[in-house]
């Protein structure tokens, strides 16, 4: 644990995001709770905990900057008034919705799942962890039609797919909020008429070699 603390902390400088010790706290035990319930319930392949705090807790909290930059400090909490409601989309274990929960109190979380055990797992996080501002939620995201703000996903589906489902639950001037590997060139170039990007933006994960982006979107 201590090892992970460190490797977590030089992590989050690297990134220059500075967290409380009680949010650093909630992300180290957040990530024990998914080796406990991956034991049981299969939430992720990643098992060995130094390689889980690189391709989830870093990975994830990479894209933190981005969403404090574009979302959180654009004047979207003012006009929506208690905070703003982000949306992760085929969530799973939480990544990157329970990662935002953490760092971003002001945000409401709602992370959907269409398998059962794994909106459970958000729920039992949400109670774990003392994040009030996190839900889990066992849907089809197609059947959703409250607003949110900001709709997100990691490794979900095609850009097109992406944006299409989860249409009806994007307020009026939400965005999108996907997190991708490679810049996704071909998924970008066939997107439908209802959807603009804005924004492609690189990051670089602390002890990760690998392409990572988020491309940003909205109605035109």
């Amino acid at each position: 644990m201590v090892e992970s603390e460190a490797a977590l902390r030089a992590g989050l400088k690297s990134l220059a995001l500075d967290l409380t010790d009680l949010q650093i706290r909630q992300l180290l035990d957040y990530q024990d709770l998914i080796g406990k319930w991956t034991k049981v319930y299969n939430l992720t392949a990643v098992r060995d905990p130094a390689e889980m705090l690189t391709h989830h807790l870093l990975d994830s909290l990479a894209a933190v900057p981005p969403l404090q930059k574009h979302v959180l400090s654009d004047g979207l909490l003012n006009r929506v008034g208690d905070g703003a409601k982000l949306l992760d989309v085929g969530s799973g274990a939480g990544l990157p919705g329970v990662v935002f929960a953490i760092c971003c109190p002001t945000l409401s979380v709602t992370c959907v799942d269409t398998v059962g055990k794994k909106a459970a797992f958000i729920k039992q996080a949400s109670l774990s962890l003392g994040l009030t501002n996190l839900t889990g939620l066992h849907e089809r995201v197609e059947n959703i039609a409250d607003p949110f703000d900001v709709i997100c996903s990691r490794a979900f589906a095609s850009l097109a797919d992406f944006t299409s489902w989860s249409l009806n639950a994007l307020a009026p001037e939400g965005v999108w909020m996907a997190l991708k590997g490679k810049h996704p060139a071909d998924e970008l170039a066939v997107l439908p008429a209802a959807v603009s990007v804005f924004h492609v933006e690189q990051l670089v994960v602390p002890g990760l070699d690998a392409d990572r982006c988020v491309v940003w979107l909205k109605r035109p």
